[in-house]
């Protein structure tokens, strides 16, 4: 699938098939998510596949601050993939300081451009992906036993869709996103 058509056809997909995304499949994904660009090739993004289905009613059930869409989203999807990324590196020093006043907030860039290019890899693979944000971080960290010195950064719904390609949302003109100075 050709970049620029992969981006304007993915869409948030929150109604799955009951089938698993294979391991192979996954890994490709996984592996094409690799070539994210960060931080001095900190590369810290992390991710945790979650196929058990208790662990997924537990994470959907105690771990999404009682926002019932997400819950459901979890407990729909054939799999969710706990997004982290390892803390200390990106933005940093090899003596620990910040290397711009951005400090750490380089982790949450870096591991966003590594979900995106997670999810653009599984659009291109046939593979339906929702990213999720409400959640508790601590109780899903300890939910899948999150070594020690990652965070979490976002929960993705996913699997092979069972609903029709959604149509675009509308989106704002050039002119609103750009000037030129």
């Amino acid at each position: 699938m050709e970049a620029i058509k992969c981006i304007k056809e993915r869409r948030s997909i929150r109604k799955f098939k009951a089938d698993k995304v294979s391991r192979e499949v996954m890994n490709q994904i996984i592996d094409a998510a690799a070539y994210a660009p960060s931080w001095k090739n900190t590369q810290i993004t992390r991710y945790t596949v979650i196929e058990d289905e208790a662990l997924k009613a537990k994470i959907a059930d105690d771990c999404v601050l009682g926002f019932t869409y997400n819950s459901k989203t979890i407990k729909n999807a054939p799999q969710l993939v706990v997004v982290s990324y390892v803390t200390g590196r990106s933005g940093y020093e090899k003596d620990g300081s910040y290397t711009t006043s951005k400090e750490d907030r380089w982790e949450s860039f870096d591991t966003g451009i590594a979900t995106q290019t997670f999810c653009l890899a599984a659009h291109d693979k046939g593979v339906g992906t929702v990213i999720l944000g409400i959640f508790d971080e601590a109780s899903v960290a300890e939910a899948v036993e999150l070594p020690e010195g990652q965070r979490i950064a976002a929960l993705i719904a996913m699997g092979y869709a069972d609903c029709e390609t959604p149509e675009a949302p509308k989106r704002k003109s050039i002119e609103e996103l750009v000037s030129y100075k």
